[in-house]
């Protein structure tokens, strides 16, 4: 019988070689050195003159982009400092009186890069006009923008799944490779990457280690924490890393915002599904439909009201069930039913799902060409787009003590 190859790659993990932060320079110099004399200047490269600058303003690269759900966080934050949160929050209800007010965020976004095309859509349709988008792969671009401030996202990472020796040695790396190219080149003040909680565990943390001193070796300290995204007024239960990073010449020490949310009598309660969606129950919107696969029935995938959400999947297919009706009832180790029959079930709308993740009502998603798939792969489009994208909230808490100390240090 043939093993399965990524059982194979597991059982190859070694731990880290003993780097020193000077081996790991040459060896993140010279795999970015192979990799950018693979790049040719293609047509559609963006030249200096297409990108728009704010001098006093906290100029923005956004790598892996997607809808923009931690660029709107961030942009959040920007504000928050300037005409203060409250105002914010009552701006941000509506975005004719939210695009009225966004231009007094600290935060400018200079260039944003994405390739996936209905994401950057989206990103047009909700983001100011005077950021540069290029749907481009990553791997082609030869520049980033010099003097920007910032970079944020969170590169896709197959490789972390079955890491190999040394991370930047292993071949399916090539976006975390390029993020870290994009930070050499740009050289920015901060840099906010998000990624997915088994980061910390895998090959006994090996790999996490392995990231950090990456980072480090680029001139950066590096703050790094797990946060879970109900901590911090997201009806959903959600955990993710985010490093953040500071440029060593930079004075200023990083600290993790504390949970504003939680079963704390100091603290206030978990935003509940009931408080996030309980007016839709009527008119939804969109959802997709179909039937549930063994897989999605071997636990349960449904909460009650008065809890949060299960994480937000970037697949329609494997959104949370809405909470109306009866609970989902265990039968053996891995097969739940629903009581009630599949007819009374459905899964969460993508108006839905968009509130779990923070967006707000007005924001819009593009799904493209639709005259070449389904009404449902429309709608799986969105989940994707909805998905993958940081909760807004969370984003915007993490991102409020850079905005701090930028407002600070004017």
């Amino acid at each position: 019988m043939t093993e399965n190859p990524t059982i194979i790659e597991r059982k190859k993990f070694k731990p880290t070689p003993n780097y020193s932060q000077e081996d790991v320079k040459d060896i993140l110099a010279e795999k970015i050195k192979e990799e950018t004399q693979q790049i040719i200047d293609e047509p559609d490269s963006y030249k200096v003159e297409d990108l728009y600058y704010k001098k006093d303003k906290a100029n923005i690269v956004s790598l892996f982009c997607g809808a923009g759900g931690l660029d709107l966080g961030v942009e959040l934050a920007g504000l928050d400092v300037e005409v203060g949160k409250e105002a914010t929050n009552q701006a941000y209800k509506s975005k004719v009186e939210f695009d009225s007010i966004r231009e007094n965020s600290i935060f400018h976004h200079l260039y944003s890069n994405d390739i996936f095309n209905e994401a950057l859509d989206t990103y047009a349709m909700n983001f100011s006009k005077k950021v540069f988008l290029h749907n481009k792969n990553i791997k082609k671009v030869k520049e980033f923008p010099k003097n920007a401030d910032i970079i944020v996202g969170g590169p896709p990472c197959p490789g972390y799944s079955a890491a190999g020796p040394r991370l930047v040695d292993d071949p399916r790396n090539f976006l975390y490779l390029h993020y870290i190219r994009a930070l050499m080149q740009v050289k920015p003040k901060f840099f906010i990457m998000e990624n997915v909680k088994g980061m910390l565990t895998l090959g006994k943390g090996e790999v996490f280690q392995q990231i950090k001193q990456d980072f480090e070796a680029t001139g950066y300290r590096i703050y790094a924490d797990l946060l879970n995204a109900r901590d911090y007024g997201v009806p959903q239960s959600r955990e993710r890393v985010f490093l953040i990073g500071v440029r060593e010449d930079i004075d200023f020490e990083y600290e993790f915002p504390n949970p504003t949310h939680g079963d704390n009598i100091l603290l206030k309660p978990y935003v509940t599904l009931y408080d996030s969606i309980g007016d839709l129950e009527e008119n939804p919107g969109d959802y997709f439909t179909g039937s549930y696969s063994s897989i999605f029935m071997s636990r349960n995938r449904k909460k009650g009201w008065e809890d949060t959400s299960f994480t937000i999947q970037a697949s329609g297919r494997q959104a949370p069930i809405h909470p109306g009706g009866v609970p989902m009832e265990k039968l053996d180790k891995n097969k739940w039913i629903f009581p009630d029959g599949e007819s009374n079930n459905r899964r969460l709308s993508v108006k839905e799902i968009a509130r779990i993740q923070t967006f707000p009502d007005w924001f819009t998603f593009c799904v493209g060409n639709t005259t070449k798939i389904s009404k449902n792969g429309q709608i799986d489009k969105i989940y994707k787009q909805i998905g993958n994208a940081v909760p807004v909230e969370l984003a915007r808490a993490v991102a409020q003590p850079i905005a701090q100390w930028l407002i600070e240090n004017k």
